[in-house]
Formats: structure tokens, sequence, C-alpha cells
């Protein structure tokens, strides 16, 4: 194996942010792009648990936590200081990847947890949307005045929650969250990381971060 090898699917916001590190850290990748449905054996082989993202490495070894991704890819370059307040950065991660996530997907999928109406798992999201805008009111983004680790980790699950009700999260009083999403949707990273690929089970593999086709 000579070059590190990515299993992603665009939409899932694990993927977004392990590929928003690795583009950042510009680790050259032959990309993977895969359906959920229809997940490629090979990526399977080296990852039973079948999730997303996965990272081969050249050397073999298998990362398939998002934030080992991002970790691993900030090991090699981080010349803006993602890792700044690196434990304040991983215990607010944690509060989104275990209390705001599940909730979340409570909300986005409200007719599969009908023990709660849709606005009521919505408004059990609200204490963590707050405080990230509280943090926000503070600095520019939610560790420090400089983009972090934070940012980036929780930045596309803020993305699928305001699209879940976009017209109602614009009117929501968070301007401070509200103007750091439009931040990051509208950086050159986002949308580096952003194209639509063609499946990997289809024959497609790319060069990531240039998104060039393999020929």
């Amino acid at each position: 194996m000579t070059e590190h090898i990515l299993y992603t699917f665009r939409r899932c916001p694990y993927a977004i942010r392990a590929r928003m590190a690795l583009a950042y850290a510009g680790i050259n990748m032959e990309l993977r792009e895969l359906m959920l449905k229809d997940k490629p054996t090979d990526m399977l082989k080296h990852s039973p648990k079948g999730t997303v993202p996965v990272v081969i490495t050249n050397k073999g070894k298998v990362i398939d936590e998002s934030l080992d991704v991002m970790l691993w890819a900030l090991a090699h370059n981080d010349s803006d200081d993602w890792l700044q307040e690196l434990n304040t950065s991983t215990e607010l991660i944690k509060i989104n990847d275990h209390q705001f996530k599940p909730l979340l997907d409570k909300y986005k999928y409200a007719d599969r947890h009908p023990e709660l109406t849709e606005e009521q798992h919505r408004d059990n999201t609200l204490d963590f949307i707050a405080k990230l805008d509280a943090l926000l009111q503070q600095n520019q983004f939610l560790v420090s005045d400089t983009t972090g680790l934070a940012d980036i980790a929780i930045f596309p699950f803020i993305r699928q929650y305001a699209f879940v009700n976009k017209s109602w999260f614009d009117q929501l009083p968070y301007q401070h969250l509200q103007r750091w999403l439009n931040h990051f949707l509208a950086s050159e990273l986002f949308a580096q990381i952003m194209p639509k690929f063609n499946l990997y089970n289809d024959g497609f593999r790319y060069h990531f971060p240039d998104n060039q086709l393999i020929e």
C-alpha cells in the first residue's frame, strides 16, 4: 500500500469533520465514497463496525473513529494551532457527541420516536444550542478567537441541526451561533471537502484533497 485510504460518506457529520481535518492538514489520500446501505467489502474487512469515516494508513493502521482521524491528521500538520485549549475542546466535543447528537437524531427523525412530539424533541436540544451561543459571545470561535478542534468537530452537527428546519433555526435568538455556522458554511475548506463523488462500488476512486478522479 503506497497511499492512505479514506472511506467516507459525503453527508455524514462524522465524515465531514474528518475530511475537514485531513484537508486542512494537507494529507493526501485515496478517497472512496460509499452509500451506507451498500458498504464496500474491503472497508468492512478492516472495520467490521461499518461506520464512516475509516482511514487505512499506508502502514496498514486502521483508524475508524472520526475524532481519532482528526487528531491523527493534526499530529501531521496543525499550522493554525487547532489543538489549542485541547482539554476544553475535548470536553465540549464529548457533550456534542454523547449528549447532543442523540437528541439531534430524535428531533431529525421524530417520526421514529413518537414518545414525544417533534417540537418536544427539538426543545430538548436547546440547552446545548444556547451553550454554544453563549461561548460565541465570549470569543469569535468556541474556545478562542481562532478556529480550533471543537469548531470543526461540532460544526457538521450544527449544520445538520439547522437544516432540519432552516427557517425555524434562522429565527432563533442566537445570532452568534448563526454567524459562526455561516462562517464555516461559506468557508473554502468546507467547499473543498463537499463535492459530489461517484461511488467506489461503481468503480470510482479520487485523489483527496484535490478531488481528482483516479484513472
